[in-house]
């Protein structure tokens, strides 16, 4: 039986609200340590979007390197298998390749063509069993940019979307490429791309597909994989059938992402049977929400900081992420300074405040909170809503469709 962690969107470098995540990232990189340990893990899949920004700090680069040699030494017989996500520079990341295969640790940061034809070799990561023999494959696919796919201008005539015609055509080729190096054995396909039908966070992932294309379908994979590793979505979940899942970050991301149960899926293939295993991993900092349903007044914020129990002397990496719920009625004009003014007197991070909506209203948090800046949101989205705030209705997909192509064109 061969055992793939697998793992994604780590976002090293993270700030959130202009608080460091490093501590965090440091705490459940040990716990992963201890998991690949545990269950004798004999491949490790990161699925894209390792670090935050595709320039990251010199001390996000020295955490994230450091989390690899660890890894490889708390079992120094599981390969490792990194692709880029859209949050990261392809060529940064596949730089220190020839140092990281010393320690069985491959990256593919992009696909290449030479002459029109892929250079598949690269992708073709062979898994050894505990005795040391080749008994699975990863093929390993990063984000797929426009450079990466066909030629989609030679691919409009086909019905549907060009950007998903080429997406299906590029691991279509891949795997005839392949399919005879990888002698009839089990083998897992990684992706970094939104596949319709799984659950986004809000202001936390971007639409990221060209040409306006939000989503593939989940047939995009070939039905002969084993399964198939995604990053890109924050939320652990399956999509379209059992075997291709999101493992999900390994902590929350952005204040939307409080409900979440963060971890890695851990595959197990045996023959043809496959199982996957959600494996959690407890939160280093707490993320609250207050009131835990609901809404407060703005007069009850002090006495749930005080429910807390919180020690005054916590130190600051420490301090527990919170989301503040407001209810409307009876709430001033200056309610955040009066928000910070109370969350002052406590150990405590406000990441995330809102007022409860007026139904049928836009949405409050988004037109009137200071905190959201324009980077975190969506463009569509925002589109959307200053199209409703102008119009007073919602646009339908004809207004979509003009919005994306002159994105495309901008």
């Amino acid at each position: 039986m061969m055992r793939i962690l697998h793992t994604a969107d780590w976002h090293v470098g993270q700030t959130l609200r202009g608080f460091s995540r490093e501590y965090e990232h440091r705490k459940v990189f040990e716990r992963l340590e201890e998991i690949v340990v545990e269950r004798d893990v004999d491949a490790l899949i990161i699925a894209g979007d390792v670090f935050d920004s595709q320039n990251p700090s010199g001390e996000a680069q020295q955490l994230f390197y450091n989390a690899l040699v660890r890894l490889s030494r708390a079992q120094p017989r599981m390969t490792t298998v990194i692709v880029a996500g859209n949050h990261d520079a392809a060529g940064r990341l596949e730089a220190p390749r020839p140092l990281l295969e010393a320690f069985k640790i491959r990256v593919v940061g992009n696909v290449r063509r030479h002459e029109g034809r892929i250079d598949a070799a690269r992708h073709l990561v062979p898994i050894a069993d505990a005795k040391g023999a080749v008994a699975a494959h990863v093929l390993a696919v990063s984000y797929p940019t426009a450079a990466c796919l066909p030629n989609l201008t030679r691919l409009d005539g086909e019905s549907g979307s060009p950007v998903i015609a080429g997406v299906r055509s590029l691991y279509a080729e891949l795997l005839d490429t392949l399919r005879g190096q990888m002698d009839s054995l089990p083998f897992v396909l990684t992706g970094h791309l939104h596949v319709a039908g799984g659950m986004e966070s809000e202001g936390a992932e971007r639409r990221i597909l060209v040409g306006g294309q939000h989503a593939v379908p989940h047939d995009v994979f070939p039905a002969e994989a084993s399964y198939v590793a995604l990053g890109h979505l924050h939320k652990a979940q399956a999509v379209g059938r059992d075997t291709v899942r999101y493992s999900g970050s390994l902590i929350p991301l952005s204040a939307t992402e409080q409900p979440y149960a963060h971890g890695v899926t851990l595959v197990s293939l045996d023959g043809a049977q496959v199982t996957s295993e959600h494996i959690p991993v407890d939160r280093p900092v707490p993320f609250l929400r207050l009131p835990e349903a609901g809404d407060m007044r703005l007069t009850e914020l002090g006495d749930y900081l005080t429910a807390l129990g919180l020690q005054p002397d916590l130190p600051i990496n420490e301090w527990p992420f919170v989301q503040i719920r407001l209810a409307r009625d009876g709430l001033p004009s200056g309610f955040r300074e009066e928000i910070d003014r109370v969350a002052g007197n406590f150990p405590v991070r406000i990441v995330d405040s809102r007022v409860a909506s007026i139904p049928g209203a836009l949405n409050e948090a988004v037109l009137t909170d200071p905190l959201v800046r324009l980077a975190e949101r969506d463009p569509e989205d925002l589109f959307k809503l200053a199209f409703e705030r102008e119009f007073g209705a919602a646009p339908n997909a004809a207004h979509l469709d003009v919005f994306h192509r002159a994105r495309a064109e901008a």
